[in-house]
């Protein structure tokens, strides 16, 4: 076998592997949109013994007819119709949720922005030591920060409010981190060049450094917008009141006998992370894959 056969024998096997594996990462996503459109009746005749009930005493494992059916046999929109006209409770946590992440996905990337943007210019001991700081305070799991989190919002008296998982949110080191890293990547002598022509920090900051990185800065935007769309922990311990907590709580409350409606809430509550990635996806992959550096 010559060289170049080999070669092309490698890529179809890895075009094959790449195939497998990409049906199996979107294989849930699409069951759960198929399985929205399902009557009752078909659900529970294809995941009956997954949905059975538990008790102490016997528990109902997944057999082996459970059916995994990638197209209805009848299509119905009742699930929707609950969902979206008569159970306004799911509107009610969808709209939690886009007010919780919306600012801080928004706050967080101006502050970002800003921060790194100091952090890059002029570095020096001292914004070494904060930014090591930084960096410790990114690595620490949300379980280790959730005390003091709950004791400075209860000081502050914005416990069971808003304002208790915003805020945190908002002054969050992770996309400092990142755009810090992006930022100090962009020649000195872009920077020269515009104070030659007059240009001040702020018009640096916000004509050159930010469409050089508008690729890491929309990556970041996205990460930052997933991870708190899909929180729990922080609105279960910061608000106590439950018609403030968002769309991610209330999914995990929903009972095994209306597992129609939990997939047609599944499939509405992954409509804003799919369409803000389909926005954002040439800059996404243009983000990772060039990790913010300057085009020649």
């Amino acid at each position: 076998m010559t060289k170049r056969k080999k070669e092309i024998l490698l890529n179809r096997i890895v075009t094959v592997f790449l195939l497998v594996g990409a049906f199996l990462f979107i294989m849930p996503i699409i069951l759960t949109i198929a399985n929205s459109f399902m009557t009752s009746s078909e659900i529970s005749a294809n995941y009956g013994a997954m949905l059975g009930n538990m008790t102490e005493d016997k528990k109902v494992f997944i057999s082996e007819n459970v059916n995994l059916k990638f197209i209805p046999d009848k299509v119905t929109f009742e699930q929707y119709k609950s969902v979206l006209l008569k159970s306004p409770d799911y509107l009610l946590k969808f709209w939690n949720s886009v007010v919780l992440t919306v600012p801080i996905t928004v706050f967080q990337i101006i502050l970002a922005v800003i921060t790194s943007y100091g952090f890059s210019r002029c570095p020096n001991k001292i914004k070494s030591i904060i930014f090591f700081a930084y960096i410790i305070l990114m690595i620490m799991p949300y379980q280790v920060t959730v005390v003091p989190n709950f004791l400075v919002s209860e000081k502050f008296g914005i416990l069971n409010t808003r304002w208790a998982i915003i805020l945190p949110g908002i002054f969050s080191p992770f996309s400092v981190f990142l755009l810090t890293k992006v930022m100090r990547r962009i020649p000195e002598s872009y920077v020269e060049a515009a104070k030659l022509d007059g240009a001040n920090e702020f018009q640096i900051m916000t004509r050159i450094f930010v469409p050089l990185c508008k690729g890491a800065i929309v990556s970041v935007a996205m990460l930052v917008f997933i991870d708190y769309w899909n929180m729990v922990e922080q609105p279960i311990i910061l608000m106590k009141d439950g018609d403030m907590h968002p769309l991610s709580v209330f999914l995990s409350q929903i009972n095994t006998g209306d597992i129609g409606l939990a997939f047609a809430v599944g499939v509405v509550y992954m409509v804003p992370a799919i369409l803000m990635f389909l926005y954002g996806e040439d800059d996404l992959v243009e983000g990772i894959t060039y990790a913010g550096g300057i085009k020649g």
